[in-house]
């Protein structure tokens, strides 16, 4: 049974195993991040006003990169907050309201509320702007949407983008359909992968010189890229991406579970083990079993919220996951006769497909599944090695 007390314990020791590991690569190379590189970006902020497009995981060190920029005399004039906010504290699909940095008085533009892309007046102020987000590494996550419509509002105003580039935690591979066109939307933008291998200076690149922006117009970009990073190298993240990933092992399983959003089945919201349990009302369904709960900053409204919840704990699944099928496939013949999508629109767009869905409720396996997109992803592993800044 999920005992809260017990879980706070595990959660803060995983937090704090992967805190310590130490930032060095394979070659015991000191890994340098983008942001860590102000050689390199420093001199090109000279009297110029900057925005900057960042959110809590925007360090350098241990200190903000706001902070940081400030206390070089760098002239910042706005920030702009993707989804979960400027200090990430927002549920998932919470809209956010601008506001006023308290520490510094620059105004907070938000990008996930009434505009998901800035508007020619909030970039008025602004010569250049800093992208400085971490991602994961998965289509569905929607930093990387916010940096491609920052690139387009870029382009279509003259303005200078600095992508400093950071670890993906999900980039020693690729896996998934390839998102079709007429499935674009804010959870899936480009005609790539769910998992798609690259760190976000390279999907930036690949996203600017492949004409996916608005009328292919084209963003005056530099990417500022990491020192002794290798897409193999294992990066434990010192700070949670989003409130609902709070440790290594949800960010490699978050691209098998998101699927199951589209559904009545909890994957742990409102526990302190988000992405990596999944359950469900109805005791047949596993023996593990939690409760989810309204828990602020984390989930105020989850799934199946105080109902127990039967099903399977994958936390001791390994580290080096990589996206499967088979939970969902699991769960879907549970159901039996019963829909086990209940937001097929939803679903569809995740898939980047309707024939995902459709090859499920046919009864295919796994590996007939993964056959059956294996020649897109040979295209996209073509069109990847281009853009390819790493080993």
């Amino acid at each position: 049974m999920y005992t809260p007390r017990l879980t706070l314990l595990l959660y803060g020791l995983i937090i704090f195993c992967s805190s310590c590991q130490s930032k060095v690569s394979d070659d015991n190379q000191p890994l340098r991040l983008g942001c860590e590189r102000m050689e390199e970006y420093l001199p090109l902020l000279k009297d110029k006003k900057v925005g900057l497009l960042v959110n809590h995981t925007s360090l350098v060190g241990e200190t903000h990169i706001l902070d940081t920029l400030l206390s070089r005399e760098v002239k910042v004039t706005k920030i702009f907050a993707p989804e979960h906010g400027f200090r990430g504290k927002a549920d998932a699909g919470e809209h956010v309201k601008n506001n006023v940095d308290s520490k510094t008085g620059l105004p907070v533009i938000s990008l996930y509320g009434k505009n998901k892309k800035p508007s020619n007046e909030q970039l008025t102020d602004v010569d250049v702007v800093i992208f400085d987000i971490q991602d994961v590494g998965v289509r569905f996550y929607t930093y990387i949407s916010s940096m491609h419509y920052m690139m387009e509002a870029c382009a279509e105003n003259n303005i200078k983008m600095l992508v400093l580039d950071r670890p993906n935690p999900n980039g020693d591979y690729f896996d998934g359909p390839v998102l079709e066109k007429e499935f674009s939307s804010f959870v899936g933008m480009h005609p790539i992968p769910v998992v798609h291998g690259l760190t976000v200076a390279e999907l930036a690149s690949m996203i600017n010189e492949e004409g996916w922006l608005n009328d292919s117009v084209k963003c005056d970009l530099l990417t500022i890229q990491m020192e002794n990073y290798r897409h193999d190298l294992v990066y434990a993240l010192p700070v949670k991406p989003s409130p609902n990933l709070p440790n290594d092992l949800s960010i490699r399983l978050y691209p098998s579970l998101c699927f199951f959003e589209a559904t009545n089945v909890s994957v742990g919201r409102g526990t302190y083990m988000p992405f990596q349990i999944i359950g469900y009302p109805d005791s047949t369904f596993g023996e593990f079993s939690f409760t989810p709960q309204s828990i602020d900053g984390m989930s105020k409204h989850p799934p199946q919220q105080d109902k127990i919840c039967y099903g399977i704990d994958l936390r001791e699944e390994p580290l080096n996951h990589r996206f499967s099928m088979n939970y969902f496939l699991q769960f879907n013949r549970l159901f039996h006769d019963d829909e086990l999508v209940t937001n097929v629109r939803w679903f569809n767009l995740l898939a980047g497909n309707s024939s995902l869905l459709s090859k499920i409720k046919d009864g295919w396996t796994e590996e007939a599944i993964k056959n059956s997109w294996s020649d897109e992803l040979a295209a996209y592993n073509i069109l990847r090695k281009r853009y390819l800044l790493y080993p």
